[in-house]
């Protein structure tokens, strides 16, 4: 990809940044918590769900899916459950949880888990439910612009899935030659399986 391509690119992603940040702040209540409980639903039906020993899932912020029902749920069932930690810019770590309450306020406000929590690595994950600030029906996220789960995700032979509000979904997101393209995208309307990814 050109330098003038990947500016095209960075640039429309800025844009877009912007326009889902403005739609986010504008949705019902009503509206976003039936469908994260519907999401949670889909998530929990899925046979990768059930037979995943290890599940790397993000901690919703107040703009995000709520998180927490699939998080209980995974925990509930037994399953070995980790959650992403900031290290530095850009970098991440996924560090296990035992319960909600292992949760502290980490470096950017996003809670995490502590840095005493076991480290998980990233091939011992089975499925990664993946959050983004919109994405495409084909796959495509976008996401906070710090590259921190592009590179993660990179290291990983998880099942990657996306969960997204279709609200927000957009048909235009650009991809750059970092970015992971997800194995599924799961909104409240069910879930899309994508093939060769």
């Amino acid at each position: 990809m050109a330098l003038e391509e990947l500016n095209t690119s960075e640039n429309r992603k800025r844009a877009l940044r912007r326009e889902i940040k403005a739609a986010v702040a504008a949705l019902d209540k009503g509206y976003t918590k039936e469908a994260d409980l519907q999401i949670f639903r889909h998530v929990a039906g899925l046979p990768e769900y059930e037979q995943a020993g290890t599940l790397f899932c993000f901690v919703g912020t107040s703009s995000e899916i709520d998180t927490a029902p699939i998080l209980e749920d995974a925990l509930r069932r037994g399953k070995r459950v980790g959650v992403p930690r900031c290290i530095s810019r850009g970098i991440m770590e996924v560090r296990e949880i035992r319960s909600l309450r292992d949760l502290e306020a980490g470096k950017y406000g996003i809670m995490e888990p502590g840095a005493h929590a076991p480290v998980i690595q990233a091939e011992e994950i089975n499925l990664a439910i993946v959050p983004c600030m919109s994405c495409s029906h084909d796959g495509r996220r976008l996401g906070y612009g710090g590259g921190y789960y592009d590179r993660y995700l990179g290291r990983t032979r998880a099942v990657k899935a996306v969960i997204c509000r279709e609200r927000i979904m957009r048909a235009d997101i650009p991809v750059e030659p970092h970015d992971q393209m997800m194995d599924m995208v799961i909104s409240e309307k069910g879930v899309r399986r994508l093939v060769g990814q």
